[in-house]
């Protein structure tokens, strides 16, 4: 866990083994969260506690699990295993990687809505947070530049992923959208497009809560009567703000290692960040040559956000 990155991955699961576990000393649990808080930059307001011995597959090693949380929203955390050397003077971290998996089928995208040609063989799916100003920066080369340039060689799918302690409206904005979304892709996609051109309007110079709720709910109804919606469902959708499907995608993506905005994947090629259009578009080039289509001719973007690091909520939360 770096400095600068939110973290909302759930704990993983139990391990199974020949031998017990065996609980590290008070001294020695220190000793190591001293080390990691030190070595990784762990900002202060997170709560860092340190599993017991386990076997590990590393001669001379064994495992210990690192559970990053935050005491004020401790049912998203980040459990992290390192290695500690037999005499407990080492400590080292070993990642792995699963070949074997597909990113992209496991990628919560059923029944989101979608932007471009849906045959397309490129996707890009993006987790996006509707009050994040890095997102709206992401948001606006995406579009138009982007999809006018590939002219239906691509396709675009949102994933809501509201980092709520440090974007307060952000679930309510996404609740919203996707109450749209129920029954209009196009509703769903005005809605985005103008909060990621609009969002300093919501929140206001006062940053009053219950006037941007009133706000988005507003731009929501108006969005509907816009494309002759179900005026009665979608007020019932807005009143209710049921976050259950957008917090089950949240934990989706948590899996995947998404834990920031935007973080967005390109036939399953991740980045977490703000591109920008040339460095975007070389990501998209490479996913075209691999399904065998020639990218068309480069024009000249703007390159206006290269290398910005995402929005995240570690240090802020």
């Amino acid at each position: 866990m770096a400095a600068g990155v939110c973290s909302a991955q759930q704990p993983s699961s139990s391990r199974s083994g020949d031998t017990v576990a065996q609980a590290l000393s008070a001294s020695l649990s220190r000793k190591i969260e001293i080390m990691i808080r030190s070595e990784l930059s762990v900002p202060p307001e997170y709560n860092i506690a340190i599993g017991p011995r386990e076997k590990s597959d590393v001669a001379g090693y064994d495992t210990i699990a690192v559970t990053f949380s935050l005491s004020d929203e401790p049912s998203r955390s980040q459990t992290v295993d390192f290695l500690l050397s037999k005499d407990g003077n080492t400590l080292a971290r070993l990642s792995k990687w699963d070949l074997a998996g597909d990113p992209m089928a496991a990628l919560p995208i059923a029944g989101r809505p979608v932007r471009g040609n849906a045959s397309a063989k490129v996707t890009i799916i993006n987790f996006d947070d509707l009050e994040c100003p890095f997102c709206a920066k992401m948001h606006a080369v995406f579009f138009p530049d982007t999809m006018n340039h590939y002219q239906g060689l691509v396709k675009f799918i949102y994933i809501d992923y509201p980092l709520t302690s440090i974007h307060p409206w952000a679930m309510h904005a996404a609740v919203n959208a996707n109450c749209l979304a129920g029954q209009s892709g196009t509703a769903y996609w005005n809605y985005v497009d103008y909060l990621h051109t609009n969002g300093s309007e919501i929140s206001g110079p006062d940053n009053d809560l219950a006037k941007a709720a009133l706000r988005l709910d507003q731009l929501a109804g108006q969005e509907g009567a816009r494309d002759h919606l179900d005026s009665s469902k979608l007020q019932a959708c807005v009143a209710k703000q049921d976050d259950s499907q957008i917090r089950a995608e949240m934990k989706a993506g948590d899996k995947l290692g998404v834990d920031a905005t935007p973080t967005f994947f390109v036939n399953g090629e991740r980045w977490s960040g703000l591109l920008d259009e040339t460095q975007l578009w070389t990501m998209i080039d490479r996913a075209l040559r691999e399904q065998g289509i020639t990218p068309p001719a480069a024009a000249t973007p703007a390159a206006s956000a290269r290398n910005v690091p995402a929005d995240s909520a570690a240090g802020r939360k």
